[in-house]
């Protein structure tokens, strides 16, 4: 069943931080995100020119819409918009529908570009949500700011200590459970990018998917981590200030916790002809030693294919190549010389698919599947 996150915060009109963040990052990993908004903004990469508190009624009409149909395995909790709010929040969570679900809290108090997003009276809110948390994810000053760990963690919290507003060329982030302490801890290079804004939404909204997922939430956060410095690393680039973060460019199953299928070696027979075969498919090579009889491709999607002559039988594997338009690249393949065994026709279960065979032997499907692919374009 896909997990269902119910995020509280504030709209971001740049799309960097606050449920846009939050929305691409539930839905990269895999969850649906769902969001009842307590504040409305105005802002760029460049700062914060207007906030707009939600009313504390709709704020709770949303999460009563969400709550009633569809349901929520966990929630996120980022800016609050008031004190009144956040109380009001803390109660509704507190009844018996959704006290099941565990919330993670990022006490939200200044944005990137340093505009202050949380008055006092909203900070000493937080309380009534730190007695209902899971999980808080303080940066450094939010922390200070509550109090510190011991503070925090009377409250029977677990406390993820982010080090990203720390110095140094290190970033570490430490995750500490009440009555046990320090439980584990991350160190990594720290990232140089201006393209930071959203850091702390993604990463509280990251664990909050993993742990509807059922994860527990040492590895939720060791996921939701990695996801982060990718996003920060595959950012767009734009805006003149603190930019948006590469949330929707993270499509690396390498995060998930099972087995991830990185690429599939062919066993060759001509090396010339393979090379020839593939890159005529329309692959991208990127490994060319013909010495060692070996030859990688990559696929549009980033997944990729070797060829390897000396690497066993040849003629044993079938290939799937997916395209949305496939009787234009079938036509395009035999105009250059391609010759196929079947061409497109339609299949029962749903596919279009056209077949030929490689120099090799090996067996080529190439399919169109439409509503009917059992998984997204970029997952074999």
């Amino acid at each position: 069943m896909t997990a269902r996150v119910l995020i509280i915060a504030g709209s971001d009109s740049g799309g960097g931080a606050g449920i846009q963040a939050d929305i691409k990052t539930v839905t990269m990993l895999g969850g649906h995100a769902m969001t009842a908004i307590a504040a409305i903004t105005a802002q760029n990469t460049l700062g914060v020119q207007g906030v707009h508190a939600v009313p504390t009624d709709m704020v709770l009409m949303q999460i009563d819409s969400v709550e009633s149909d569809i349901g929520v395995d966990a929630i996120k909790i980022g800016m609050i918009g008031s004190a009144e709010t956040a109380a009001a929040v803390a109660e509704r969570l507190a009844r018996p529908d959704l006290s099941g679900a565990p919330v993670v809290f990022d006490p939200v108090m200044v944005s990137t570009s340093g505009s202050v997003l949380a008055d006092a009276a909203t900070i000493r809110a937080f309380e009534a949500l730190l007695a209902r948390a899971a999980l808080v994810t303080p940066n450094l000053g939010e922390l200070s700011a509550l109090g510190g760990e011991e503070a925090i963690l009377a409250y029977g919290c677990a406390l993820l200590v982010k080090g990203g507003h720390g110095e140094g060329e290190m970033v570490t982030d430490r995750l500490l459970e009440a009555g046990a302490g320090e439980v584990a801890r991350w160190e990594a290079p720290r990232i140089d990018t201006p393209y930071t804004h959203g850091t702390g939404c993604t990463l509280a909204s990251a664990i909050a998917t993993g742990l509807a997922q059922g994860m527990p939430v040492e590895p939720a956060t060791a996921r939701a981590r990695d996801f982060v410095r990718l996003s920060l690393l595959d950012a767009p680039g734009l805006g003149e200030g603190h930019g948006p973060m590469g949330q929707q460019a993270v499509r690396n199953d390498g995060l998930f916790t099972g087995p991830a299928l990185n690429q599939v070696t062919l066993p060759a027979a001509d090396y010339g002809a393979s090379v020839a075969f593939y890159k005529q498919m329309g692959l991208t090579q990127i490994v060319d030693s013909p010495e060692n009889g070996y030859a990688r491709f990559e696929a549009a999607n980033g997944v990729t294919l070797s060829v390897h002559v000396g690497g066993g039988g040849a003629g044993g594997a079938t290939i799937y190549l997916e395209s949305g338009a496939l009787d234009a690249w079938v036509a395009y393949l035999a105009r250059r010389g391609v010759r196929f065994d079947t061409m497109p026709k339609d299949e029962p279960r749903g596919w279009r698919e056209a077949r030929l065979t490689d120099p090799a032997g090996n067996r080529l499907c190439l399919y169109q599947a439409g509503e009917y692919r059992r998984y997204p374009p970029w997952r074999i």
